[in-house]
């Protein structure tokens, strides 16, 4: 997707939260700055034609493992849940709000992080990217400056999937994903809605 297709859906999602676009800005111009380079081909060849499997982060996943095929996309923390069972992301999506060393050794050994920032995600983006030695692509869900991209996608498991069908994955399989989580707070919920809203406009019922 686009940004101009993805924009009207960000502006009611930042009215919908009361976000501020300007924050948003201001991350994605941190982030800019900070990444040392642009990985976006060996994420694309990742996809290219590709069975992409995308693993959220629901309490769920743990039991839909065995649903795994190709290649591996994993949601922020449900990285975790993979390392623990001997499997290695081929990429992580993250707003870094669940980052851990565990990442950065993921990353050393080939493990594509696609760092998004957001406005309120400023001081875990200036102490993460840094760091991160391996391959990196970075995302915003503002209008992108470079290198930044945007593929549209909100939540963390709903951009990887945005990412991988712009990209063009020739199927995705989704894991992982609980929308009707009720056990979460109210913003959660909100943006569960929200990513169920935009994975229809891709073809995705989840």
């Amino acid at each position: 997707m686009d940004f101009e297709e993805w924009e009207p859906h960000y502006t009611r999602i930042l009215e919908s939260f009361g976000f501020e676009r300007e924050k948003d800005e201001e991350a994605a111009l941190l982030l800019a700055a900070l990444l040392p380079r642009d990985d976006l081909p060996l994420l694309e060849s990742l996809c290219r034609g590709a069975v992409v499997t995308v693993c959220g982060n629901a309490p769920c996943l743990e039991d839909e493992l065995g649903y795994i095929e190709g290649r591996i996309f994993a949601a922020d923390a449900a990285s975790e849940v993979l390392r623990r069972t001997g499997i290695r992301p081929d990429a992580v999506f993250t707003d870094l709000d669940g980052a851990t060393d565990d990442y950065l050794a993921m990353n050393r050994e080939g493990t594509v992080m696609v760092i998004h920032a957001h406005g309120d995600n400023i001081p875990l983006v200036r102490y993460w990217t840094p760091r991160f030695t391996g391959p990196v692509v970075g995302t915003t869900q503002s209008r992108p400056v470079p290198p930044l991209h945007n593929f549209g996608g909100f939540t963390d498991g709903d951009r990887a999937v945005f990412a991988a069908d712009h990209l063009g994955a020739a199927r995705i399989v989704i894991i992982g994903f609980d929308l009707d989580d009720q056990n979460v707070d109210f913003i959660k919920r909100g943006k569960l809605q929200w990513a169920r809203q935009l994975l229809a406009l891709i073809g995705y019922a989840c």
